[in-house]
């Protein structure tokens, strides 16, 4: 296979991480003429790496110690250090470009310059002092995409408070499993908000979770839809209200906490992962800046909602001075290529989105860059699960050939990715580009030894600054502890089976809790999907490998049906054709069966895990929590199933 792209003479040279290079070089002597050498030495020396970053940045004054510990779980980085996110977004500050844009389903955009953005952020930031917030208490967002959300996050980090929110897809109950944990003092939200087409009044759930939440002394509303919140603080009063205010961005340790980002909560209590400010800053002007190659001239566009660590990722687009878009509607509303036509409006260089939205355009005969103009693109992102080659050479021909493809590899746990693209490496269809710099990713088999060109468990074998702090309500660690590093002690165990190839790419075959694993062969799902959801009938699929209590094994291959498709033998022998020719005989499925629907969690992720143990004869409401599944529904149809007679 050859690559779908493949940097130029000029990309290279005038890439970010190539004048980081150079920096290292100048200051330490290490010669790093390629991305593998610097991503080596990156690994090799963790002091001398971040060390480097922060001063590559300028973050500012810092100890002389780095990493006083690199012991896992627990490392230390730059003790005695103190800094705070929102000032490295003051920083930034300019008056030739907006800060944010903020695009409505129906097509408006509102400009907020960064003036405006500080003057509203410092504003709000008054108003919870006013009410009594200070550093370590907590601010709540039941919010969609939109700007006041950003700014709200902002206010919060700047006093030293601790973030967190929910979009408003997720219901009042779903919203209070996760924030009721924190017992936050302000809770912000909007009355509302629009997708496909349809206005969502939300001031019934917002009743709901404020009578969930006895810790709050005010709730701010922004209002879109004229929806009646009784006795909240109006956004627009604040904002009028705080023309004079400043805003002063308090100093934190390294590790103070800056927001709780929620497990799923597929199986039990959402998770809250707690991030410091030291950790995220560094990360994210690395992941944003380096590995994307983001900076000052930039649109940043990914489609994405407050619930997911993909907006925090996409605000720190602000770190760096580029633009970020804030969009709360569909990405498939009036048409399915909507999202194009929004990258098109505002001029987006960046645009970040999923494999099941690129899927959906293909199928639908989508061709974004003859119907778009797309011409200040020059980065597509992609995550949320595996990015087949199909999809991949879909991007290349109907989006740009000289667009790159970063499908990045990650998650809330560190609230970024692990693997991703770089803009002086080839992007290979179907694989990750190269492990981030400073991530000592492997592939380990079950007894602890790398593997390589083989199926293996991604690792993580040194610390990184934004592993989480800690996790919320779990005073002896003990939760962290058994969630990255039971198997391998010491060793970060992040729970997707990899391989890594001979051109130093990364393949994610899917989650290794999910696994499949026929006659003794351990398989990934995602491969399965890649070659199944391709077919024009097939809208969505999930496939099963349930161990039997008699020593069988049942591995069924559920499929959900396009709008006017049938389900026939003729289909059926199709996806079997499908995935044998495309995957291997033996991942073949034992039956297929057409779904009413396929249940995921809130961000998207399929049920893999718990319809496991439903089939295993576990109780649907002990492995899954129904707030934290989109169509909880659904659950009950997969409960009646069990493995048809041989």
């Amino acid at each position: 296979m050859e690559p779908q792209w493949v940097p130029s003479t000029a990309d290279i040279a005038g890439a970010r991480v190539t004048d980081f290079a150079d920096f290292v070089r100048r200051r330490t002597g290490v010669q790093a003429p390629d991305y593998r050498s610097l991503w080596q030495w990156s690994v090799a020396d963790l002091p001398g790496f971040w060390g480097a970053l922060w001063d590559y940045f300028d973050v500012g004054e810092r100890g002389d110690e780095v990493l006083e510990s690199a012991e896992m779980p627990g490392a230390r980085w730059f003790p005695g250090t103190e800094l705070n996110y929102a000032d490295h977004v003051l920083r930034r500050a300019r008056t030739d470009r907006p800060a944010i844009l903020g695009v409505d389903e129906d097509g408006s955009v509102t400009e907020l310059s960064w003036a405006d953005m500080i003057g509203a952020t410092a504003a709000f930031a008054a108003v919870l002092r006013e009410h009594g917030v200070t550093a370590g208490d907590r601010v709540a967002g039941y919010l969609p995409n939109i700007p006041e959300a950003v700014i709200a996050f902002l206010a919060t980090a700047s006093i030293g408070a601790v973030w967190s929110a929910c979009g408003q897809d997720y219901s009042a109950q779903a919203a209070l499993d996760r924030l009721g944990q924190l017992e936050p003092k302000v809770l912000i939200t909007a009355d509302g908000y629009r997708f496909g087409g349809k206005t969502h009044d939300k001031t019934a759930d917002i009743a709901a979770l404020r009578a969930g939440l006895p810790s709050l002394a005010a709730t701010v509303v922004v209002s879109r839809f004229g929806g009646n919140v009784p006795d909240a603080l109006s956004w627009a009063d604040i904002e009028r209200a705080g023309g004079s205010a400043t805003l002063v961005a308090e100093p934190v340790a390294f590790d103070h906490p800056l927001w709780v980002l929620f497990s799923s909560g597929t199986t039990g209590k959402p998770k809250g992962i707690v991030h410091g400010h030291g950790g995220v800053v560094l990360e994210h002007l690395k992941a944003v800046a380096l590995q994307s190659d983001i900076g000052p001239d930039d649109t940043f566009f990914w489609y994405t909602s407050p619930s997911w660590m993909m907006w925090n990722f996409q605000v720190a687009g602000l770190l760096v001075g580029a633009t970020i878009v804030c969009y709360d509607g569909s990405p498939s509303a009036p048409t399915p290529d909507a999202l194009w036509a929004i990258a098109s409006r505002v001029g987006a260089t960046v645009v970040g989105t999923s494999p099941g939205y690129v899927l959906a355009c293909a199928k639908a005969g989508s061709v974004p860059r003859a119907d778009h103009d797309l011409s200040a693109l020059r980065l597509v992102g992609i995550t949320g699960s595996s990015l087949p080659p199909s999809s991949s050479l879909w991007l290349r021909d109907n989006v740009g050939d000289r667009v790159p493809v970063a499908s990045i590899s990650g998650g809330t746990d560190v609230v970024s990715a692990f693997i991703g693209g770089v803009r002086t490496v080839p992007v290979w269809p179907g694989e990750l580009s190269a492990p981030y710099l400073g991530v000592a990713l492997e592939a380990w088999d079950e007894s602890g030894k790398p593997v390589h060109g083989e199926v293996g468990e991604l690792v993580i074998t040194a610390p990184m600054p934004s592993m989480p702090v800690a996790f919320w309500d779990d005073a002896d660690g003990s939760r962290y502890r058994d969630a990255y590093f039971d198997m391998y002690p010491g060793v970060w165990r992040h729970g997707d089976w990899i391989t890594l190839t001979e051109h130093d790419s990364v393949i994610v075959h899917g989650r290794s809790d999910s696994t499949l694993n026929r006659h003794g062969i351990r398989m990934g799902s995602a491969d399965i999907y890649q070659a199944v959801e391709r077919l024009p009938e097939i809208a969505e699929a999930l496939v099963i490998g349930a161990e039997q209590p008699d020593g069988g094994y049942w591995m069924p291959l559920f499929v959900t049906l396009a709008p006017g498709a049938e389900f026939t033998d003729e289909l059926k022998s199709r996806i079997n054709a499908a995935i044998r020719t495309e995957v291997s005989p033996r991942h073949v499925p034992d039956h297929i069966l057409e779904a009413p629907g396929i249940p995921h969690t809130r961000t998207g992720k399929k049920l893999e895990v718990p319809i496991k143990k439903i089939f295993q004869g576990a109780d649907p409401a002990k492995v899954v929590a129904p707030t934290a599944v989109d169509a909880p529904e659904l659950l009950d149809w997969y409960a009646t199933l069990r493995p048809p007679a041989k």
